[in-house]
């Protein structure tokens, strides 16, 4: 099993940034890794996501520019910078991981999830 682990939430204001982590460990090779958000009453959205070769990650076009995506292997961890953060940007951010050589943009494409972490931007 692959287990998650994110870290890096928290509370702030608009404008401000954070950086998310997520440390994978247990039985795995190369992991696609990204990461999800989701608001109450509303479904998972991805957020981006990145290969392990890495390459060029894949954005979603509300965190486009503002997010930037990298991982370093050999500490199995994904990180997500999160800069200009806005109040819709509010939600438990979950990283997510499978074993695949591309990345994919549904949940349903990736098997592997952490238990959140609960991002809060006030106005």
């Amino acid at each position: 099993q692959v287990q998650l682990v994110e870290s890096g939430g928290g509370l702030v204001q608009a404008g401000d940034s954070l950086r998310l982590s997520c440390v994978a460990s247990g039985r795995f090779s190369r992991l696609v890794m990204g990461w999800f958000r989701q608001a109450p009453g509303k479904e998972r959205e991805f957020l981006s996501a990145m290969a392990w070769s890495g390459g060029r990650p894949n954005y979603a076009n509300s965190v486009k520019g503002r997010f930037t995506i990298s991982r370093d292997n050999a500490k199995n961890t994904v990180y997500l910078q999160m800069n200009s953060l806005k109040p819709e940007d509010t939600g438990v951010y979950y990283c997510a991981a499978d074993n695949n050589y591309i990345v994919r943009t549904t949940s349903a494409a990736y098997d592997y999830w952490g238990p959140g972490s609960q991002v809060t931007v006030s106005s």
